[in-house]
């Protein structure tokens, strides 16, 4: 079984295009493990959702997509994210807000949970210090769990009461073990903040590498400036536009 691991494409079109693509070139997928904030941020929710929705998939929610349905005050989020799940609660048809309103905030499927933010705090809590990673991995009831909501492309492993962490590299697979435990974030796919501009995620290939499979992490450059326009031409913060180019 080979499947699609995407986390934060956060409305943007054009890096989700490029990572489908990309992922059918590299010998296509079974289907797509979707790790929350399919909105935000972009200007193209509406597409965006139409695209997950059309393929087979498993998906979790986000702040972000918590913020666009009313779950999570937007109130809590900067000003241009603010103003970004605002226009993007005036963009979207009752249907694509029920679908949104409807996403688990947590789900376990195999060896694997899946969940946007941690397990102590699904949506917010960001995964990136040693006590929140070791936090997490007391409340694991599956050898694996993949997150998302920093836009870092990173694994924990446990390691003799500690967790250590490593940025993920795309020419090195990652071999995963059920005797390891690990907590595995795939980056984003519209707005990566670990300083590369590109699109980031993860194949998974259940066939190969350890008894738990191994994960294959991707770059893939995508249509920036058209992704930059759309902001722009929504009437969005500059802000949002700029940053996609910095990867930051």
């Amino acid at each position: 079984m080979r499947a699609l691991i995407v986390s934060d494409i956060h409305s943007n079109l054009q890096a989700l295009d490029a990572v489908l693509a990309d992922a059918e070139d590299a010998g296509g997928y079974d289907e797509v493990w979707f790790l929350g904030d399919l909105v935000g941020y972009g200007s193209d929710p509406v597409a965006c959702i139409d695209r997950l929705r059309g393929l087979p998939h498993v998906a979790v929610a986000g702040n972000h997509d918590h913020a666009v349905t009313g779950k999570l005050n937007p109130d809590l989020f900067n000003g241009a994210a603010r103003a970004a799940a605002l226009w993007t609660t005036q963009q979207l048809s009752d249907e694509e807000m029920e679908y949104l309103i409807a996403l688990p905030e947590v789900l376990q499927a195999g060896k694997f949970t899946h969940v946007h933010g941690s397990l102590r705090d699904p949506v917010m809590e960001y995964l990136i210090s040693e006590p929140a990673a070791l936090a997490t991995f007391a409340l694991m009831e599956t050898p694996f769990c993949l997150v998302g909501h920093s836009h870092y492309p990173l694994v924990w492993s446990e390691d003799n009461g500690r967790a250590v962490v490593e940025l993920l590299d795309p020419t090195t697979p990652l071999f995963l073990e059920s005797g390891r435990r690990m907590i595995v974030n795939p980056g984003s796919v519209g707005q990566p903040r670990d300083g590369d501009w590109r699109a980031s995620y993860l194949l998974y290939e259940s066939e190969r590498g350890g008894d738990g499979g191994v994960l294959l992490h991707r770059r893939v450059e995508y249509d920036l400036a058209g992704a930059q326009r759309g902001i722009l031409a929504a009437g969005l913060p500059e802000t949002l536009a700029t940053r996609l180019g910095s990867g930051h």
